[in-house]
């Protein structure tokens, strides 16, 4: 996945709580075997309201999303962060998040940020206008308007983002290691990897 360290645009001002999966990509979409295209699919039934903020040109091209109160609630679709990504999306701003989107969601390089709501309401009003910036090296989100909000960030989680590195990434960087190991398992248990059962 991309490195992520500053992430600056509009962001666009949804605002809703309890936003589940199927709201984010509906079930309809999951049967794709790819992960391209399901931007399209993002906020269907939203999108399908005239004057939306997801169709408005001001956010098009918008890399941060600003929601309300437990998103990504609901089923535990990976797609629902593949569809963000898709969309443009690198890091949603909320009060509270779905503890398994949130998961997700860092797996695919999409920084999850939590505010209390009097600062996502001030967020909600500046991004109609304005430009924020999310810094994650002082983990801090910022407006032109000097608001500086920061927030805290799991360490690990936090290095990876920066680093770009999914769990791929972390898996090949052991790559020495795991083949040292399968040599000597190779070598002091050869039944395992013949499937021959050899008695000492």
């Amino acid at each position: 996945m991309d490195p992520l360290s500053t992430i600056e645009g509009r962001a666009i001002p949804y605002g809703a709580k309890n936003v589940d999966t199927d709201v984010i990509i509906p079930a309809a979409w999951l049967k794709t075997i790819t992960r391209e295209g399901l931007g399209k699919g993002a906020f269907e039934t939203v999108r399908a309201q005239p004057g939306n903020v997801f169709d408005d040109p001001e956010f098009a091209g918008a890399p941060i999303l600003v929601a309300g109160d437990n998103f990504g609630c609901g089923s535990s679709r990976e797609h629902a962060a593949w569809a963000l990504l898709d969309l443009g999306i690198r890091a949603v701003i909320a009060p509270s998040f779905s503890d398994i989107f949130s998961g997700n969601a860092f797996k695919n390089g999409i920084l999850t940020v939590e505010l209390p709501q009097d600062q996502i309401d001030r967020l909600l009003e500046i991004a109609r206008t304005d430009p924020v910036t999310i810094d994650l090296d002082t983990q801090t989100v910022t407006t032109p308007y000097q608001d500086r909000f920061p927030f805290d960030i799991d360490p690990f989680r936090k290095q990876c983002l920066v680093d770009g590195i999914d769990e791929i990434g972390l898996t090949l960087e052991r790559d020495a290691a795991i083949a040292e190991y399968e040599k000597r398992q190779a070598r002091d248990r050869p039944w395992l990897a013949t499937g021959t059962e050899k008695h000492i």
